[in-house]
């Protein structure tokens, strides 16, 4: 469980603590639709899913078989 928390951060926890925050009002008002996105808000941190939680937004890095020779400068006047 230690392992659990050990790479946790201040947003990972504030998504948390919004997530029940939303779900107590949710069910405060009796509204099933806040209690379905501070579920969304909660799990979201526990899975640590997210926009970029599982590499959505890495670029592929490009791979080419040109060779790029030694580039040589010039000293303009």
């Amino acid at each position: 469980m230690k392992n659990y928390f050990k790479n946790w951060n201040f947003m990972r926890l504030l998504r948390l603590a919004m997530g029940i925050y939303i779900i107590v009002i949710g069910i405060q008002e009796n509204n099933i639709w806040f209690i379905v996105l501070g579920g969304m808000f909660s799990l979201m941190p526990l899975f640590n899913i997210g926009c970029c939680g599982i590499s959505n937004c890495n670029v592929p890095e490009t791979k080419s078989n040109k060779k790029t020779g030694e580039i040589t400068f010039e000293e303009v006047k």
